[in-house]
C-alpha cells in the first residue's frame, strides 16, 4: 500500500523565489530518482503566499526510511536549511482503499 508523505513548508515572502528554485533545481530531481518514490511535486498556496506542501507518494514505510538515511536526502536537508526562516513540518498519510 502506498505511502504519501506531506511536507508542509512556510518560507518569508523575500525567499519564495529561492524556495521554487531549491525545490525545481535540488530537492525534486533527487527525490524523484530515490527508488520507491512513485510521485514528487511542490504545491503552492493560492490562499496564502510563501506556504506550500511537498506531496509524495512512496511505494512503503520501508522506502521512506531508508531514503531518510540515504546521503541524498542530507543533501536536500542542506539545500533547504539555506531558506532563512523556513519552517517545516512533516506528516504521513496512507490511501484508504
Amino acid at each position: 500500500m502506498s505511502v504519501i508523505r506531506l511536507i508542509h513548508v512556510k518560507v518569508a515572502t523575500d525567499q519564495i523565489a529561492a524556495a521554487e528554485k531549491v525545490w525545481r533545481e535540488d530537492c525534486a530531481p533527487l527525490m524523484k530518482q530515490a527508488p520507491g518514490c512513485v510521485s514528487e511535486q511542490l504545491l503552492k498556496c493560492r490562499e496564502e503566499p510563501g506556504e506550500y506542501i511537498s506531496w509524495s507518494e512512496w511505494e512503503s514505510e520501508q522506502a521512506i526510511e531508508t531514503w531518510r538515511a540515504s546521503d541524498a536526502h542530507h543533501e536536500i536537508q542542506r539545500h533547504s536549511r539555506s531558506l532563512q526562516g523556513a519552517k517545516a513540518v512533516v506528516k504521513t498519510y496512507a490511501i484508504i482503499p
